[in-house]
Parts: structure tokens; C-alpha cells; sequence
């Protein structure tokens, strides 16, 4: 299958990740797994992306990649203008913490703490104090203003995943990625939630990338890029729901 290309002619000040040629091995020998196979893409400020594609297709491990949470086998990976390779444990964690925001499935917040504390909790851990009028906005943005100091066992799904989102958005970051955010939602929830992330690109500037089986949830970015054998093999612009569906029935056809 042809890998598709996706590096626009965007210049670097307005990429917000990239990776080039970035090759991902599981294991060794006779028995390595090829998670990703040279792929290279851009990930543009202020722009939303879903990275779709079959099971074991290479989604999430690209996702993984972008985000620092995982090294690649080669090439390179960049977030904004830091390479990722040649960062120490040390540097990598602070980039993670101060440039990047990250919403998962599970929704990871801590029990004993209030929906504002969680929020709070990344710049807190730096030492940081919150910018209030950007926590303000994000928190009103949310529509959390009447359940700051509810806990987590307090709030219902939707909201908890809503807390989430705030937490990723708070510190700031250049790029959010989630990695199905709405995985453990019911389908209001899950618009709820989508409908956030869009907003937050549109209003508030930000950049977000998710990884989703769901073709509803895709329909809110921008753009999808769609995976298989661990290439890029297409890519969609504005989509619709059904436009995704039809390519997904293809890729897995």
C-alpha cells in the first residue's frame, strides 16, 4: 500500500509537531512488530486532527510518538522546534509538563481532590502560579463554573472528562492529545466533549490531536488522517461523519 505523504509547505513557526520519517519496532529479529513505517506528517497550530485507522493499524503509537510518550526505533520527532531524541529523561518530562496537555479514556483525576484543584494540579506540581484570566476562561469555556469544588465521585462522566480537558488546557500547552477521549462516554457526553475540543481550537487557539475509533467524534476536527499497516494512506479534510465512515469501511473492507 503507498504511503501517503501529509508535510504541508507550512513554514516551522506555525508547526506545532512534526515527525519525519519516524520508524517504530516492537521486539526484535524474526519477531519484530513494524508499529510505524516511515511516517511523516505536521501538525499545524491551531488546527484540530484525528488519527483514525484499523486496529493494530498504528494510531495510537503514533500518537504516543508525537507526544514523547514513547521513542521511536528512527527518525525524528519534533514539537515545535525541540527534537525529542536528543532531550534527557529530565528535559523530556518538563517539556511534557509545560508544553504538552494530555486527555486519555480513563479520565485520571484524583478522587480526594476538587474539580478546580485537579485542574490545577499540573501547574501546581511545577511550582507555577495559574495565569487566572486564561483558567477563567478555560473553566467558563468548560461550563464548570458550578462544579469547581465538586469531586470527581460527585460529578457525572461527561463532567469528569470536562475536568479532564481543563486540567490538559490550564497549563497553557502548544498541543493537546488525547487518546479516545471519549471511549468511556455515552454518545451525549461524548459531543459534549467534542464540542470542548472544538471550541478550544476556534475560541481559545489551541492545538489538538486525538486518537478515535469514532467517526462522529473525527467529524469535529479539521482534518483526519487515516492509517493502516502503519503508513498514512489517506487523509480527509472537513469531515463529515459519513465521509469517515465510508473510509474506514474501505481501509478495514
Amino acid at each position: 500500500m503507498t504511503q501517503v505523504r501529509t508535510v504541508s509547505p507550512a513554514v516551522a513557526s506555525i508547526v506545532a509537531a512534526r515527525a519525519t520519517e519516524v520508524v517504530k519496532l516492537y521486539g526484535s529479529g524474526d519477531t519484530a512488530v513494524r508499529a510505524l513505517d516511515h511516517v511523516s506528517v505536521e501538525l499545524v497550530r491551531g488546527e484540530f486532527t484525528a488519527i483514525m485507522g484499523p486496529s493494530g493499524s498504528g494510531k495510537s503509537t503514533l500518537m504516543h510518538c508525537l507526544a514523547g510518550l514513547d521513542a521511536v526505533t528512527a527518525g525524528i520527532v519534533e514539537i515545535g522546534d525541540v527534537e525529542l531524541s536528543g532531550l534527557s529523561d529530565k528535559k523530556m518530562t518538563a517539556l511534557r509538563r509545560d508544553r504538552i496537555g494530555f486527555v486519555f479514556q480513563s479520565f485520571n483525576l484524583v478522587p480526594t481532590l476538587t474539580a478546580l484543584e485537579n485542574i490545577t494540579l499540573p501547574i501546581a506540581i511545577a511550582g507555577r502560579t495559574p495565569d487566572q484570566p486564561w483558567l477563567d476562561m478555560v473553566i467558563t469555556t468548560l461550563g464548570l463554573s458550578d462544579r469547581l469544588h465538586h469531586r470527581p465521585s460527585e460529578l457525572s462522566g461527561g463532567q469528569q472528562q470536562r475536568v479532564a480537558v481543563g486540567r490538559a488546557l490550564a497549563g497553557q500547552p502548544e498541543i493537546i492529545f488525547g487518546d479516545e477521549p471519549t471511549g468511556n462516554l455515552d454518545s451525549r457526553s461524548s459531543g459534549e466533549v467534542m464540542g470542548i475540543l472544538r471550541r478550544s481550537v476556534d475560541d481559545l487557539g489551541q492545538t489538538v490531536v486525538i486518537v478515535t475509533h469514532d467517526p462522529k467524534a473525527a467529524s469535529y476536527a479539521d482534518r483526519v488522517l487515516f492509517l493502516a499497516d502503519g503508513r498514512i494512506v489517506d487523509e480527509l479534510r472537513a469531515p463529515t461523519a459519513d465521509a469517515v465512515l465510508d473510509r474506514m469501511k474501505k481501509l478495514e473492507g
